[in-house]
Order: structure tokens, then C-alpha cells, then sequence
């Protein structure tokens, strides 16, 4: 265990039974909070470049609509930014399926079916945890690359193809500069704001999962792979912003394409003048309330 994470390294007796070791203090105590709510769960899962408090206003948010919210950790995910600025190696090597069992563990440990969503990386590990049949709606927000989605505009070159190239940067946790966070994340934001979102939320992610999602049509065996077909799926909404530069609008129209042979409900929604920061920045809440109004419906 790490000075950054507050993982308990035994597993802990509950009313269910033994917890796996992994879920954290914090999880835990989320977990038990949903469960003796008797509301329905909300499970916010995060991408690249985030941390779970990444999610605060949204699950505050959700939690005043009566639902209760929780933000899972990836594992080893330091507890706040500035852990993970001082010890950015905790976020590397990473992998998309570890994330997505973590994930899973924490959906288990609840008495209901949950709502799932997701921003970038975690909008496809919603789509995975969907394809499972274990969520009761789910929301993917500018979703990561699946097998099966074809598109690859320019932007997503420019943005993070430079990371693909080095095969080294599969062990790395990688950081953005500022520029970098301005294209790909905050080209609809004014300077300012782009400089504030990145000071207060970007921290290294896992070059791994991203080259997982980068080679997801090269290799027939890769993580990033979605059950689109299976009928206990339930209800999709997939939300992509308008200038979104890291999951143009070509790839989110791509995977709707795929997930709608699926005989659940899917829709998708464009976000007007949006780009992938999205769920954090000044628009947060017109995104949140589309999400919102989508899990009502099922949930």
C-alpha cells in the first residue's frame, strides 16, 4: 500500500459477506451509505487524466435527485491531485480490465442494480460494465474507443497519437502539459478557464489503457471490448460534446452505431459547443441534468 491510498489490505466482514481487499476505507463507506439509502445507486466511473473527485458535483447532484452516488477509484488511485502530481508512477501500468473488475467489485457489494456512467475511459468502461448486463441505465459522456469503432479523425492524432508511437509509454504514467490539456481537453474554454480545470483536476494517467484503446482494432484480444449485443444490457445514452478534439463526434456516432443493434434503448445526444472537459467545467450541470433525465426514465 502507498502513503496515497487508503486501501484496506484485508478483507473486511459485512452483512454480504467478505469485501475484497481492494475496495477502499472510502469505497467502503460510500458502499454501505448507498446501501442504506434503499435508493437507487449511481456508480461515476473516471477516465485519463482524472481522480473520483473529479465527480463531487455530479454526485452531489445526483445525490439531491434522490439517488444514492458513488465514485470508485481506479486502483492505487492516490487520494487527492496533489498525491498524484507527487507520486505519479501510482498511475501507471493500469489496465483497462483491472479497472473494469474494480469497478465490478464495487457494483457487487451493492444491494441494487445500479446506473452507471462515465467520462472518456470511463464512458467505455460504463459500455463494458453494461455489456455485463450489471447496470440498470447507463451513460457513457464522450467514450473511449471500443473494438469496432472505426473513425479516427485528426484531432485524436494530434491529441494523443504522440503517445502511441513510443511503445515505452505503455509502463509510463503520462502527463499533459497545459497545451497539450488545451487542445485536447479545453479548446471550447477561454484561457483562464482551461488553466484553472487544469490546475485543479489534471493529474497522470495510465499509458497503458490508453494504448489499450489506441490498438483496439489491431488486436483481436484487446480489453477494449464491449458485449454491445448482449439483451441484458439495458438502457444507453451515449453524450459527446460538439468540439470534443479527444472523442471527436465521429467516434461517439460510430459506437452508438454499434450499440444500437442492441434491442435496449440507445440514444445519443450532442452537446453544442462542447468540447471533452465537459463534466468538469462551467456547462457541467446542463450535461448532468441530460444524464439525469436519461436514468429517471430507467432508474
Amino acid at each position: 500500500m502507498t502513503a496515497t491510498s487508503d486501501t484496506t489490505m484485508s478483507a473486511q466482514p459485512t452483512e454480504r459477506g467478505f469485501e475484497p481487499a481492494s475496495i477502499s476505507d472510502r469505497e467502503r463507506r460510500e458502499i454501505e451509505a448507498a446501501n442504506a439509502s434503499e435508493k437507487t445507486p449511481v456508480v461515476f466511473i473516471h477516465g485519463l487524466w482524472l481522480l473520483p473527485s473529479s465527480w463531487a458535483k455530479w454526485a452531489e447532484f445526483f445525490k439531491q435527485a434522490g439517488y444514492a452516488p458513488l465514485t470508485p477509484d481506479w486502483p492505487d488511485d492516490p487520494t487527492t491531485v496533489e498525491a498524484a502530481r507527487a507520486n505519479p508512477d501510482a498511475l501507471a501500468k493500469k489496465t483497462l480490465k483491472q479497472v473494469a473488475d474494480h469497478t465490478i467489485e464495487i457494483i457487487g457489494a451493492l444491494d441494487k442494480k445500479p446506473a452507471v456512467m462515465g467520462h472518456s475511459t470511463g464512458g467505455l468502461l460504463a459500455q463494458i460494465v453494461a455489456g455485463r448486463g450489471l447496470s440498470a441505465a447507463t451513460v457513457a459522456i464522450d467514450p473511449g474507443v471500443f473494438r469496432g469503432v472505426l473513425p479516427l479523425p485528426a484531432s485524436v492524432l494530434r491529441g494523443v497519437g504522440p503517445f502511441l508511437v513510443n511503445p515505452l509509454n505503455r509502463h509510463r504514467a503520462i502527463t499533459l502539459t497545459f497545451d497539450q490539456f488545451k487542445y485536447s481537453w479545453a479548446n471550447a474554454l477561454d484561457e483562464k478557464e482551461a488553466k484553472e480545470l487544469y490546475d485543479a483536476f489534471h493529474v497522470a494517467g495510465s499509458g497503458i489503457s490508453l494504448a489499450q484503446m489506441g490498438n483496439a482494432n489491431l488486436n483481436p484480444w484487446t480489453e477494449a471490448m464491449v458485449n454491445s449485443k448482449n439483451p441484458d444490457r439495458g438502457p444507453l445514452l451515449i453524450i459527446d460534446g460538439e468540439k470534443d478534439h479527444t472523442v471527436p463526434w465521429a467516434i461517439a456516432y460510430a459506437a452508438y452505431k454499434r450499440q444500437k443493434r442492441n434491442p435496449g434503448v440507445t440514444e445519443i445526444v450532442k452537446i453544442p459547443n462542447r468540447g471533452h472537459s465537459l463534466t468538469i467545467d462551467h456547462g457541467w450541470r446542463e450535461v448532468a441534468q441530460t444524464a439525469l433525465d436519461f436514468v429517471k426514465r430507467f432508474a
